[in-house]
């Protein structure tokens, strides 16, 4: 048997999942009886009815179950690599990462970078989220972590050392901190809570407090600047 008509599978996913043919065809825009005329070849060519129509629209059939779930996640994936491509622009380069890799680590380094590629557009997206290549416009991703997320491949870049940070100010009030008296100064807290690791590294217990807490970096850094307390920062 030849392959089916991705035309007809496609009205068959569109059509079982509005659960209306009317919709169905505004959808892909075509009259309702250019959309029954490929359900019927369709289902010609199965052998079996696959939507059962009623007064409130049509419904899946057990044997259109069945072909719905072996055929709805393909169409899916072709549909989103079309979309990819299409919003692809020739010699762009998508990069997504951290915001603090990207102005601690990435700018120092793209003029380099940039001089070495000049046929290269660049465009980065600030995000923490493990990117969905399949569905994002987005050619890789730089994070922070061991590298074991779920259906991506995962290249090592560089071990991340970070170091406890306070302003001159800071230091004039409470003195130059030891590793014994730093549990008991003010910590301002990270969004990665990496006080945990510090401490688990150089001992001690973290804090179940801190004098404030910060959901982005640059702004981390600016309290520490301003004395408010110790931060830590990554070593470049």
């Amino acid at each position: 048997m030849s392959r089916p008509p991705l035309d007809q599978i496609d009205a068959f996913v569109i059509a079982a999942r509005l659960g209306n043919l009317t919709r169905a065809a505004e959808a892909m825009h075509l009259t309702v009886s250019a959309l029954s005329h490929r359900m019927r070849l369709l289902e010609q060519r199965v052998g079996h009815p696959l939507l059962a129509r009623g007064p409130r629209g049509v419904a899946l059939t057990p044997q259109g179950q069945r072909l719905y779930d072996a055929v709805a996640e393909p169409i899916d994936a072709i549909e989103h690599a079309v979309r990819r491509l299409g919003a692809r622009t020739d010699n762009l380069l998508t990069l997504s990462l951290i915001p603090s890799m990207a102005t601690a680590w990435l700018v120092p380094r793209l003029p380099g970078f940039l001089s070495r590629h000049p046929e290269l557009g660049l465009s980065l997206q600030a995000s923490t989220h493990v990117v969905d290549f399949e569905r994002e416009p987005v050619d890789a991703a730089l994070r922070l972590g061991a590298g074991q997320w779920p259906g991506v491949t995962a290249e090592f870049l560089f071990e991340e050392w970070i170091t406890p940070v306070a302003s001159p100010d800071f230091i004039a009030r409470h003195g130059k901190p030891t590793l014994a008296a730093i549990p008991s100064l003010p910590l301002l807290g990270d969004p990665a809570g990496r006080w945990r690791d510090w401490f688990a590294a150089f001992g001690g217990q973290a804090p179940t407090r801190y004098a404030a807490q910060f959901d982005d970096t640059e702004t981390l850094h600016q309290a520490a600047a301003q004395g408010l307390g110790i931060a830590l920062a990554r070593q470049t």
